[in-house]
């Protein structure tokens, strides 16, 4: 098992996750206040942008391809070398959901 560290961008918090462990599984642990609900990679409500590092996230179906290599569903992400995220970051397909939400709603 090997350990690394995550630290979240902006807020001065860092914790240790092992490569066996999630790193929302991790955060809750430690009480930091990491934002979640479905907890099977699907409603994105933990996305964090992927600054710095690696992460797996094979069960990760919220995400396309792309979109995987750059933001983490800390859920189901496991860390592969330590990282730098940035929470409360979401992929693009969620951004254009919640702007088209938004412009039906102006209708």
């Amino acid at each position: 098992m090997t350990e690394y560290t995550v630290e979240f961008v902006g807020t001065g918090e860092e914790i240790t996750v092992s490569d066996k462990q999630t790193i929302l599984k991790a955060c809750i642990e430690e009480g930091i206040a990491q934002e979640y609900s479905c907890r099977v990679g699907m409603c994105l409500a933990c996305s964090a942008e992927i600054l710095e590092g690696d992460v797996t996230q094979p069960a990760a179906r919220g995400l396309t391809d792309e979109e995987a290599e750059k933001y983490a569903l800390t859920c189901m992400a496991r860390p592969q070398s330590d990282l730098k995220l940035e929470r409360g970051v979401y992929p693009p397909s969620i951004e254009d959901d919640v702007a088209s939400g938004a412009a039906a709603a102006d209708d």
